[in-house]
């Protein structure tokens, strides 16, 4: 298996684990017994931390189509290289680093993590258009 189809794997373990964070955080806010009901009553607001949780799983699942695509697409056209390498190691690190600032609401340096990470994802597109 080539890097990139390995970064590509890891970045979906990284979205189920996102998954799980989140619903353990809103689990431990609204208890089990509201985890295991159809859900139909009306809940109290989530604690900031519990949404910033559901914010970065949302950040993620909007480039990760892209991501996929991306990685998908240099494979089988065989435009695989130390760019697409790179870049998918950028974005998947970068994905990572975030989880925590965003959960524990660190501001700017967040952003810029962000930044680095959609870079890598560039890095990949780049190598797919390039002649």
């Amino acid at each position: 298996m080539t890097t990139e189809l390995t970064y590509l794997a890891w970045t979906l373990v990284l979205a189920f684990v996102q998954i799980l964070l989140f619903d353990v955080a809103r689990t431990r806010q609204y208890g089990l017994d509201w985890n295991m009901s159809a859900r139909d009553a009306t809940m109290p607001p989530l604690k900031p931390s519990s949404e910033r949780l559901l914010r970065a799983q949302n950040n993620l699942y909007e480039t990760l189509p892209l991501f996929i695509a991306s990685i998908l697409i240099a494979h089988v056209a065989g435009r695989e290289s130390w760019l697409t390498a790179y870049g998918a190691a950028i974005y998947f690190w970068g994905r990572v680093a975030y989880v925590p600032l965003y959960a524990y609401g660190i501001p700017k340096f967040r952003s810029h993590v962000w930044l680095i990470s959609t870079g890598g994802l560039g890095m990949v597109a780049t190598a797919i258009l390039m002649p």
